[in-house]
């Protein structure tokens, strides 16, 4: 791993086609179904935005037993969803104490894995060596030649992403994506274990007034 932050700082700095948050999740869409090796993605954030998302405003709201309930009934959906697509393979990178959206994303994630993706929990001291001097983007690969560099404003709600088709770039991300992955730790077993015991998460005021600033669209599934 001694090079791969050079790699990430590479995919910062490359060229790339900047597409909106509507052009990058319709083009995603259609990568995603002929991807030849699945799809492999890298969280670093450890705050996101996601007003579309039915329990996330519920856990918002505060109202944590709803938002779980929530989750549970995508569950069908998703198990659905993962039959017709190629396997989907997600590094989420954890610093503790956990955020409150990041308690709840791993709900998320958990639910995600019994439903057939693949993510694994890495620990933020597993990446601190790669991350000088920022953290790790958010990055999605969908084969050789094809990368996105996923982009969030300063609250974490999704801009759209960089498009990067360069092999040179995108298969040593590839390479130090998968080796990341490969330290991991199954989410259930993370989850069982650091967050299904936690109390619910505290929503501070400032972080809820956000909300009326964003449209909604309640049910909004995003892979």
């Amino acid at each position: 791993m001694a090079n791969a932050g050079t790699v990430f700082d590479d995919v910062r700095q490359a060229e790339a086609r900047v597409l909106s948050a509507d052009a990058y999740q319709a083009e995603f869409t259609e990568e995603f179904k002929r991807a030849p090796d699945g799809v492999w993605k890298l969280e670093r954030a450890q705050e996101f935005f996601e007003p579309d998302v039915a329990s996330w405003r519920a856990m918002m709201a505060g109202d944590w037993d709803g938002s779980l309930a929530l989750l549970e009934g995508l569950r069908e959906f998703l198990v659905d969803y993962y039959r017709t697509r190629p396997t989907a393979r997600r590094v989420r990178v954890v610093e503790t104490p956990l955020t409150p959206y990041l308690q709840w994303e791993l709900h998320v994630l958990a639910v995600r894995a019994t439903a057939g993706e693949r993510p694994r929990v890495l620990h933020a001291d597993a990446v601190r060596e790669l991350e000088h001097p920022t953290p790790l983007p958010e990055i999605v690969v969908l084969g050789p030649t094809l990368l996105y560099e996923v982009r969030y404003d300063e609250i974490g709600a999704h801009m759209g992403a960089r498009r990067i088709t360069d092999p040179a770039l995108v298969g040593p991300c590839l390479a130090a994506i998968k080796e990341l992955y490969g330290r991991g730790e199954d989410v259930r077993a993370y989850v069982e274990r650091e967050v299904a015991p936690l109390p619910p998460p505290v929503i501070t005021a400032r972080r809820r007034d956000l909300l009326s600033g964003y449209s909604h669209h309640t049910g909004v599934f995003r892979p």
